[in-house]
């Protein structure tokens, strides 16, 4: 195939998905009609002028306004029915855009204001996956894993991490804590990250996006984190010369020589401020030094992204072509939290193959 690979293009390619929240991707119509049923008050009924409302509030630079969009799509996400509803539409949305894996995360302790259980709320989710995860033939069209969010601020980890080992066996695949990070250590949950690890669960967590080095040294070091979500600011820990060279911290050496992957959401990065343009955001850098970097989308509807959308747009930053591509795919679905042999599977059967198509058209 000539030239750079395109958005239609980039579309057909098995793509894998480690960092998306379930309340940051939901279709506008659907809020809407969710909005309507429970009496939720919305900045508008209708779906286009809310998708804009959304999308703005988001690049305003404020962050009242980013985090009141979460009021809105956690507000209408309060009933079994809905979240059910609101799974099923993820799962049918990332499988029409090409993904073959994704885990997508939540926080069960934001969905229980009008009554439901923690149980409830992902057993309504799971439920949700299933039932979205299915093509018109009942094949599965996506694998789709849950990650159960603590939020630092709370005093709930452990019986957020409690819940993720005890429905691991039924979709649950790991755990995360979210939420500002300035003020709230990853090592505040220090007893459910050690819990985790007598459990031999996985877990991410959100570190160095607003945030810097010492989030992240805590991150790995004192919790112990199999991936960092985000992780952005280990650029701060490598210093670049005049001359195009580049020196690596500790810190950062330790990352990349221990194959720490980094879940990288470029859109979100620059709605957020930890970088100025596409270009300019530390994942070239880091692609370049051979981080295990992977490519992510945080909140489809509030960055107005999908994953291929990410894609094509460091496509048109940096050049990449139709292998990058692979190497970003293939390093998440390596980083996944499903076995050993359930991700060979995915990478030799599935991911391969069809970049080999895309490559090497018939």
């Amino acid at each position: 195939m000539n030239g750079l690979p395109t958005l239609d293009e980039i579309r057909k390619a098995p793509k894998v998905l480690l960092h998306d929240h379930l309340d940051g991707g939901l279709r506008p119509e659907t809020i809407v009609d969710l909005a309507r049923d429970c009496g939720h008050e919305l900045p508008s009924a209708d779906p286009g002028n809310l998708a804009t409302w959304f999308r703005e509030a988001a690049n305003s630079g404020s962050l009242e306004r980013y985090l009141e969009t979460f009021a809105h799509t956690v507000g209408v996400m309060q009933s079994a029915e809905a979240l059910t509803r609101v799974a099923a539409e993820c799962a049918q949305d990332l499988a029409d855009d090409g993904v073959v894996y994704a885990e997508v995360r939540y926080a069960p302790e934001q969905h229980t204001s009008t009554g439901l259980t923690l149980d409830q709320v992902v057993e309504a989710v799971l439920e949700g996956f299933r039932i979205g995860s299915a093509g018109p033939d009942g094949r599965p069209r996506i694998r789709v894993g849950t990650l159960l969010t603590a939020m630092r601020h709370q005093a709930r980890s452990m019986e957020i991490a409690e819940l993720a080992v005890r429905y691991r066996d039924l979709g649950v695949v790991g755990f995360d804590i979210a939420g500002a990070e300035a003020g709230y250590p990853p090592t505040r949950h220090l007893d459910a990250f050690e819990y985790l690890q007598r459990e031999n669960a996985h877990f991410t967590i959100h570190a160095g996006e607003a945030f810097g080095l010492p989030s992240i040294w805590q991150a790995i070091q004192w919790c112990g984190a199999d991936r960092l979500g985000h992780g952005v600011r280990i650029i701060d820990d490598i210093t670049v010369s005049g001359n195009g060279g580049e020196k690596l911290g500790r810190l950062a050496a330790y990352v990349r020589d221990k194959r720490i992957p980094l879940e990288m959401c470029p859109t979100s990065n620059l709605q957020t401020g930890a970088a100025a343009s596409i270009a300019e955001h530390p994942i070239g850098l880091l692609r370049r030094l051979h981080f295990r970097v992977t490519v992510n989308t945080d909140n489809r509807l509030m960055s107005d992204t999908s994953v291929s959308r990410e894609f094509a747009q460091l496509v048109d930053a940096f050049g990449y072509g139709w292998d990058d591509l692979q190497w970003f795919t293939v390093n998440a679905m390596k980083s996944a939290f499903i076995p050993f042999d359930e991700r060979l599977n995915l990478i030799n059967g599935v991911i391969k193959p069809g970049f080999a198509r895309l490559k090497w058209p018939a």
